[in-house]
């Protein structure tokens, strides 16, 4: 195939990045850049990235590139919850162009908001295209590698898969989720009138999981709590003195009527070397056989974020029309050569 040509909508830290590794990409072709930074609009979109010049001018303006004829897909990355994306992925999808997003709640928007889900079904369809929500986590490491690994299985009885994480790399809205830099006073505030929202995606994980081995989790309770620091830590975003919040540690129990079979748990922080916590995915699985899988160091975050949005878009390009996730299309692979791009059956 040809040159899949794509627009950035969104040119934060995470639609940068992914915006910079298209560009290195010889079968993508980046030809549009929307962001509403008044100091982006109007500049080369390579100038914006920090690389060499593209030939294409960011906008504030949507409807400017979004032709159905000149734009395959759009890769969208502006906020984590599928109620404030709607409004761009109705026009999105209404521009007959497939999208892949980076909302966490877009893993399975069906999880917490089911009319929002089947309206982007429906929108899909009708346009003739595709869209997806995905990422490391909700994605791949807690949801999408957790059904691989059963694939052997004879049965599964329970699963539980952990996540230590390092925030570092994530900018200002992430930490503001994780409640870093809070006093423990502030965070455990924060919990209760939602401004800590801490792990963004574990309902839409349990979803994906259940539902693809008829795991029957009924009812999910979450919960979070702060891990204080004793040390100082700094990012480029924040800093974080002895005694505040440097992360949140969130955890996920399904349960099958009376019966715990799902537990998911993510702690997840800034710099956890500066206190001697190791990073990495666990993933425990009860059954015949029993498995067990670790990956140490963690999955890297922001780096697989951007790299599994970016090898999505050839495959929701060819995917059938309407709302998937990742359990629907062909598993994405490193985009390396020709054959990366076609299709897999």
């Amino acid at each position: 195939m040809g040159q899949i040509r794509v627009v950035q909508w969104g040119l934060g830290a995470m639609g940068s990045g992914m915006a910079r590794l298209m560009a290195a990409k010889s079968g993508l072709q980046l030809v549009g850049g929307i962001d509403s930074r008044p100091d982006y609009v109007g500049k080369d979109l390579g100038e914006v990235l920090g690389i060499d010049p593209l030939g294409v001018t960011v906008t504030d303006d949507p409807s400017s590139v979004l032709v159905k004829d000149q734009v395959d897909c759009v890769v969208i990355a502006t906020t984590s919850w599928v109620k404030e994306q709607m409004d761009d992925l109705r026009t999105i999808l209404r521009a007959g162009i497939n999208c892949v997003s980076i909302a966490e709640e877009m893993a399975s928007p069906e999880a917490q908001s089911p009319e929002l889900a089947r309206e982007l079904d429906e929108l899909a369809r009708d346009n003739g295209v595709s869209i997806i929500g995905t990422g490391v986590n909700p994605g791949l490491s807690m949801d999408m590698l957790v059904v691989a690994l059963t694939a052997g299985c004879h049965e599964v009885t329970s699963i539980e898969a952990s996540r230590v994480n390092d925030l570092s790399p994530y900018g200002p809205t992430v930490m503001r989720t994780q409640g870093v830099g809070l006093s423990e006073e502030e965070f455990l505030k924060g919990v209760e009138d939602g401004s800590v929202d801490g792990h963004i995606g574990f309902p839409e994980s349990a979803r994906m999981i259940s539902d693809a081995l008829g795991l029957g989790v009924d009812r999910i309770e979450q919960r979070r709590e702060p891990i204080i620091s004793t040390v100082r830590r700094e990012t480029p975003h924040v800093v974080v003195e002895p005694g505040m919040v440097a992360g949140c540690k969130q955890t996920l129990v399904g349960y099958r009527g009376d019966e715990v079979v799902l537990t998911l748990i993510h702690p997840q922080q800034v710099l956890p070397e500066l206190e001697g916590q190791g990073t990495g995915d666990y993933i425990t699985i009860e059954g015949t056989p029993r498995i067990q899988m670790q990956i140490t160091p963690e999955y890297a975050g922001g780096t697989a974020t951007k790299g599994i949005a970016v090898n999505c878009v050839p495959r929701i390009v060819e995917a059938t029309p309407g709302l998937k996730n990742m359990l629907d299309i062909p598993v994405p692979a490193a985009l390396m050569g020709e054959s990366a791009y076609r299709r897999r059956v």
